[in-house]
């Protein structure tokens, strides 16, 4: 049986301030095209298909849209819910949808009861197992501390149970959305550790054929049997070096796998860019990423004048400017009392302007900063003469 694996839509999100539905809607495309051209069985989505629990509109019809043009081919789709998208929002109507063969799992009640599917060579399970948070879902595993691990390890173990009782050969694929250990973060990721230590072993999918994840936005092999899909588009800039893809995975008939990455179309290459503002505006060896969206670090000792609008006449696509002046260390050993210490209010104003700005003030701003002074020592002299 060939799978398409993939998670991690977060459909609705934003890069910055580009709007990402245009690349959303020609991802779905892509998508619907793969399944075509690779003669795909079934398509599994490992959770977070919207990128909150109330999405836009715009979002939703891009979703409906999706599941219609999966439908039309006549291949089954399995999807779970993911810690972004609201589990009874986008299980609304699961049952009549199963009939159109997109199977969506959003209960954890239900992890222990397969989608089964089959091909030449007899039945294949899928367990969805849906986001699960701890605190929420304890009562229902009955575990009794509220961790990440006890919860998932305890969704599996009603996986194995069922699969126990099916007939001998029959293989299985788990949809889970979780931080399993292993797995490399990037700053888009929603942290899941309330509740408990996010991370689980890999070891508790044992027995399992295949382990579809979503969650972590990077493409990752955990174990030939274990894998991330990763996001299809980039969400933040920690991203830079991802590879966006899906898993095209043959599940043979005696359960063993392989798996190849198929890359997803991205609209704009992403680029971290890092030194002063003249050094990045002239070096020829960053002209490569003159299209790309950027992030640019700028160590100017001080803050150069206007460096936004001077950055994107080289880089017209800059969404993000981050300022780390390369200065020299403090004084070590010197507490913060006593370096405000025999010091006035309008030095230590002065010395705080230096500190962010990388310079003083000038002549002009030093009277801005004294007037300011005068004025609230005047109106707390009033306040005390009122009394």
């Amino acid at each position: 049986m060939r799978l398409l694996h993939t998670s991690d839509w977060h459909l609705g999100r934003a890069f910055h301030r580009v709007n990402m539905l245009g690349a959303q809607a020609g991802f779905i495309g892509h998508l619907v095209e793969t399944v075509r051209e690779h003669a795909v069985d079934v398509v599994v989505v490992s959770g977070d298909v919207y990128d909150r629990a109330v999405p836009p509109l715009a979002a939703v019809e891009l979703f409906d849209d999706a599941l219609h043009r999966l439908a039309a081919l006549g291949v089954p789709t399995v999807m779970i819910s993911g810690n972004h998208d609201s589990a009874r929002r986008l299980g609304v109507g699961a049952g009549l949808i199963d009939r159109a063969g997109i199977h969506l799992r959003t209960d954890p009640a239900g992890c222990g009861t397969p989608v089964v599917l089959g091909d030449a060579h007899g039945d294949v399970a899928f367990y969805g197992l849906p986001y699960l948070e701890p605190a929420l879902v304890k009562a229902e595993f009955g575990v009794e501390k509220a961790g990440h691990e006890a919860v998932l390890a305890a969704a599996v173990d009603r996986v194995r149970a069922d699969l126990a009782a099916r007939a001998p050969g029959t293989r299985s694929v788990v949809l889970a959305h979780a931080f399993v250990t292993g797995g490399e973060q990037s700053d888009s990721e929603r942290d899941i550790t309330v509740g408990g230590v996010a991370a689980v072993p890999s070891g508790v999918f044992d027995g399992v054929d295949y382990v579809a994840l979503g969650h972590l936005h990077g493409c990752q092999t955990l174990t030939e049997r274990v894998r991330y899909s990763g996001s299809p588009l980039p969400y933040s800039f920690s991203e830079h070096r991802h590879r966006k893809s899906m898993w095209l995975v043959d599940l043979d008939a005696d359960g063993s796998v392989s798996a190849e990455r198929l890359d997803c179309p991205v609209p704009r290459a992403l680029a971290r860019l890092r030194g002063t503002l003249e050094d990045l505006l002239a070096d020829p060896e960053l002209t490569p990423h003159e299209d790309a969206w950027v992030e640019a670090t700028l160590t100017d000792p001080v803050r150069p004048d206007e460096p936004m609008a001077r950055l994107t006449e080289r880089f017209p696509h800059t969404l993000s400017l981050v300022f780390d002046p390369e200065r020299g260390p403090e004084e070590p050993g010197v507490s913060y009392a006593r370096r405000l210490a025999d010091r006035s209010d309008q030095q230590i104003a002065e010395d705080f302007v230096t500190h962010v700005r990388g310079a003083g003030p000038d002549d002009r701003e030093q009277d801005v900063l004294r007037d300011a002074f005068d004025a609230v020592r005047a109106d707390d002299t009033a306040r005390e003469v009122a009394r």
